[in-house]
């Protein structure tokens, strides 16, 4: 059966699936609105919600980019797509996914993929996503599979998370300095603090600067 949508409804769907197509990732609500014209991402929301109800997507509560498609989604007519590239600033990054010993995190061998982002979800601009492995930064909202944006430099405050070099290890953690050590520091108490000693091979890669959720 063929779902009958408003014009509006269709406009928000197209929109929905270009972006999954074109990103990996549904826009989120702030950026819907923005595309479309609306003057708040509850107006955005009040449509999702419409879609919804119709069985065009599902929603997940609680995530800013919680839209998925349906399969009857695919029984609407799709006039042409509404391209947020066209009404968004954005920038294109690359993934880095697991890094290999003693290579540079960018080596073209573990870029995954790049992707276009909307730069005013960061805090500064970031130079690349590093796919999260493990669960050291879980109680700060870092998990496994997530992309971390990050900004390159060798310089870190203390408090501030990183992504460092130790050995052969790419690890990401939260930063402590004091007059004779540093450590790095998980954010779970199932993973031990990280002493580094000054014989050891330690550079700061970059400093986190943002997060994107891959999955619920």
């Amino acid at each position: 059966m063929i779902i009958k949508l408003t014009k509006r409804q269709q406009e928000i769907l197209d929109l929905i699936k270009a972006e999954i197509s074109r990103t990996g990732f549904p826009p989120t609500r702030a950026e819907i609105a923005k595309a479309l014209g609306f003057r708040s991402p509850n107006a955005a929301e009040d449509h999702l919600r419409a879609l919804a109800r119709k069985g065009a997507i599902e929603l997940t509560p609680g995530a800013s980019r919680g839209i998925r498609l349906t399969g009857q989604a695919s029984l609407t007519a799709t006039p042409p797509a509404v391209p947020l590239a066209d009404s968004l600033p954005q920038f294109v990054l690359p993934i880095v996914g697991r890094v290999a010993a003693g290579s540079p995190i960018l080596a073209q061998q573990h870029i995954e993929r790049e992707i276009a982002v909307e730069p005013s979800l960061f805090s500064h601009t970031p130079d690349y996503l590093l796919r999260v492995q493990g669960a050291s930064m879980r109680d700060v909202g870092i998990l496994y599979g997530d992309l971390l944006a990050v900004k390159r430099t060798p310089e870190a405050l203390n408090g501030q998370i990183i992504v460092a070099r130790l050995g052969d290890e790419v690890t990401v953690k939260r930063f402590s300095r004091t007059a004779n050590s540093i450590k790095l520091l998980p954010e779970n108490p199932d993973y031990q603090p990280i002493q580094v000693s000054p014989s050891d091979d330690f550079v700061i890669e970059g400093l986190a600067v943002g997060l994107i959720r891959t999955q619920p």
